[in-house]
């Protein structure tokens, strides 16, 4: 995709963290924005934000888990904008929790929504942009999607799949020489509040949560990790760079790639499983 003035993106979990500085580097390049979250007064400031620095910017509540609301962030968009030319499904939880004790409901929640979440997105949106004739489908994944870490199987077994489900479209739509291409943003430790919001919008979160999640060994490992990473901006640069020069893996921290070939390594030689 070589235009990007005038031309429509939507991103969800678009009012903070990572979304919102994706949506700034897409703005910054003259493109009109929708942003998707959950948190009405954060989905304004947002917007409000980005219309000072001159973007053309609306934004909608919409839970990515379901269908019907990412059907309704569709509409709206074609309402306000009349096409739909960059999809970026960045929404996203997670919670630090031994795969053998999390709750089954925390299970179904982080995959319908870190996986359904991206699946929604490319039913609903992809017709859409095909319909505008050109553009470009993002979901944001992790490293730990390509390989997993200790504590955090729910959210490992979501980011795989996202991995999984953009490959998939990838070469899909190489194959069929389509207009539209395709990237997987699998960030590091990045500078946001995914486990604080995470436990905000959790559908048990009451006193069950303890704030322990956070508060307990991995949880505050994992907390300040983010806090010391990426700034947000910083990968929605990264981001935009992937849809000007059609590169597939958008990683913020390179050098991690080496565990993930260290695993390889451990399968082909010894079939061990090495470390995180």
């Amino acid at each position: 995709m070589e235009v990007f003035t005038d031309r429509v993106a939507v991103v969800t979990g678009g009012a903070s963290g990572i979304g919102l500085g994706i949506a700034r580097a897409l703005g910054q390049r003259g493109m009109k924005l929708m942003i998707a979250d959950l948190n009405e007064e954060t989905i304004e400031s947002a917007v409000r934000a980005l219309r000072v620095e001159g973007v053309p910017a609306e934004g909608v509540r919409c839970d990515v888990s379901k269908l019907e609301d990412v059907e309704g962030l569709a509409a709206a968009t074609l309402e306000r904008f009349g096409a739909v030319h960059v999809l970026c499904n960045n929404a996203g939880v997670g919670l630090p929790t031994s795969s053998r004790n999390i709750k089954l409901e925390d299970w179904r929640w982080i995959i319908d929504v870190d996986l359904w979440g991206p699946i929604y997105g490319l039913k609903v949106f992809t017709p859409l942009i095909e319909a505008a004739g050109e553009g470009h489908i993002s979901s944001t994944a992790s490293m730990a999607g390509l390989i997993s870490a200790n504590k955090m199987g729910a959210y490992s077994v979501a980011k795989h799949g996202v991995v999984a489900l953009m490959c998939a479209l990838e070469r899909e739509l190489r194959s069929k020489k389509s207009s539209i291409t395709a990237s997987v943003l699998c960030p590091g430790p990045i500078n946001t509040n995914i486990s604080f919001n995470s436990l905000s919008y959790r559908p048990e979160r009451a006193d069950a949560v303890k704030t322990s999640t956070i508060k307990g060994r991995q949880g505050a490992s994992i907390q300040a990790s983010l806090e010391s990473g990426m700034a947000p901006d910083e990968v929605g640069k990264l981001v935009v760079d992937a849809i000007e020069n059609q590169k597939f893996w958008i990683l913020t921290h390179p050098h991690w790639a080496k565990g993930v070939q260290r695993q390889l390594d451990a399968l082909r030689e010894d079939q061990s499983l090495t470390k995180a």
